[in-house]
């Protein structure tokens, strides 16, 4: 038999944005499955229809676009296996539901919610099970033709799985290896409800990843209690031959403390949770994204990419297509990855550095003309040029050097204070004086001019320096003065000397 073709999913349900952990599982599938040479299947699990949200499936592709995550085959994708959004997918669901039925590996329980309330109040620690059935209101336990009047007369009911005592379930996971598990503690649970005639997740999942061929299960450790109950659900449909292999990702953890990563730690610590920015339709909460925030695509791939995984390099920076060859699942952490967002400032910040300076002053540029409508894109990348090593955001930029653009309405008291010395209005006329018989206003004509004169006056060049960056800049930052005096000019360096005189005596 030749070899079957890997085929991955990644299956989100629409209720909301997408958590930045979906993120990683949706790469990990994508890695995979271009490794192999493989396709990555895009499935909307939307079974759940109380909790659908309007706009949220839009928001995941949206997401996967931004990212550069591309999928083969699946919702807006096309392919020819689909449909590939569950809730088309009913009358598929019932006929494997009732082959189910008809093979006495499922059945019919009319339990009322009051009913099942009143089994826990009587059972501590009560399960829907091989031990409990028998107890409860079910095709089991009532005459067959009880069953049939009840579903005749339109009696909401659910379909139960079967779990057989005495078992063993054996789970083959890439990452955790073989896991076991005995049937007896494992409760039958809900495979279809009548009220909206959709079945849950567990039903669908398992008959659409065997339709659609998937070959390798890729999901979140949150998934690993039900892996059991998928495995017994193939062999129930006789589709051992075509189980797929299995493999559950670590969890994301907070950055501090215990727990599972959630968007209150991202709002307490100050990140985003989620791809893009996200405002909920039902609350008219916004909450922040990744792209709004200035972080590059690459960026975060290449972060979530090391949270749970490494290549054993000392090597950091990847791009997606550099990812592929050396991902290996194998080699996923088993323990949770703590989600350190700082991590993801620096990728951003060696992001701004790899990129060229064409590149970031095409970014920066309408955040100038913001300011200065005027400003010319050749002195822009002039300052990008000088400036882009010292942020990691685009966004950082024009707090760090508006100076470039527009001249100090004040000066910062604290530097003031310690860099304005008694003799600097002097010393600052005469460096005026020195700048005016300056014909070229190169950087290197300054700065050997300049400093000949502080030589020949015996100043120190720390103070005349400092007091210079004080006139020019309103503040103590910016690059070399020089570069800053010759990006201005002549005439612009001495009329911002010249206030800055009056104004700090």
């Amino acid at each position: 038999m030749s070899e079957r073709r890997v085929r991955v999913r990644f299956a989100p349900s629409p209720t909301g944005a997408l958590h930045i952990g979906g993120v990683r599982t949706a790469l990990y599938n994508y890695l995979f499955a271009k490794q192999h040479g493989g396709d990555l299947v895009f499935r909307i699990e939307d079974t759940d229809s109380n909790r659908f949200v309007p706009g949220a499936e839009e928001y995941i592709i949206e997401s996967f676009k931004w990212l550069g995550i591309k999928f083969d085959e699946g919702v807006s994708f096309g392919g020819d296996k689909g449909p590939y959004r569950q809730s088309e997918r009913r009358d598929i669901y019932k006929k494997y539901v009732q082959q189910l039925l008809d093979a006495d590996k499922a059945y019919i329980a009319f339990d009322t919610p009051e009913e099942l309330e009143a089994k826990r109040a009587e059972i501590q620690n009560f399960q829907y099970d091989c031990h409990t059935r028998g107890q409860m209101r079910n095709s089991l336990t009532m005459p067959k033709d009880e069953v049939e009047k009840l579903i005749a007369e339109g009696k909401q009911y659910v379909v139960r799985f079967k779990v057989e005592a005495g078992q063993e379930i054996l789970v083959n996971d890439l990452i955790r290896g073989e896991v076991r598990v005995k049937s007896d503690i494992c409760d039958d649970k809900v495979l279809y409800k009548s009220a909206d005639e959709l079945p849950t997740y567990h039903l669908a999942n398992i008959v659409d990843d065997h339709l659609m061929e998937i070959s390798h299960v890729i999901r979140g450790e949150e998934w690993l209690p039900s892996a059991p109950l998928h495995v017994m659900l193939y062999r129930a449909f006789g589709w051992e031959d075509t189980m797929p292999q299995f493999a559950h990702l670590p969890l994301l953890l907070k950055p501090d403390g215990k727990g599972k990563l959630s968007k209150r730690d991202g709002d307490r610590l100050g990140f985003p949770v989620f791809p893009l920015l996200w405002k909920d339709p039902k609350s008219g909460e916004t909450s922040r994204g990744y792209r709004e925030d200035g972080y590059f695509p690459e960026a975060v791939i290449n972060f979530l990419a090391l949270l749970g995984w490494n290549p054993g390099t000392e090597q950091e920076i990847f791009s997606l297509d550099e990812l592929v060859p050396l991902f290996d699942i194998s080699k996923c952490s088993k323990a949770g990855a703590k989600f350190a967002f700082e991590k993801a400032v620096w990728f951003n910040h060696e992001y701004i550095l790899k990129k060229s300076n064409e590149e970031i002053a095409a970014l920066f540029e309408p955040i100038v003309k913001e300011h200065c409508p005027n400003e010319t894109s050749e002195r822009i990348l002039k300052v990008t040029e000088m400036m882009k090593d010292r942020v990691s955001f685009v966004h950082e930029m024009w707090p760090l050097c508006s100076f470039f653009f527009e001249a100090p309405t004040a000066y910062d008291e604290k530097t003031a204070k310690k860099r304005w010395k008694e003799d600097s209005a002097q010393v600052m006329t005469e460096l005026i004086g020195v700048l005016e018989g300056i014909d070229d206003f190169s950087l290197e004509n300054q700065e050997q001019i300049v400093h000949a004169w502080v030589e020949q006056k015996e100043y120190k060049l720390g103070n005349v320096m400092n007091a210079w960056r004080l006139t020019l800049v309103g503040e103590g930052k910016g690059p070399g003065m020089f570069d800053i005096s010759a990006f201005l000019g002549k005439e612009e360096t001495i009329a911002r000397m010249k206030r800055a005189i009056e104004v700090l005596g």
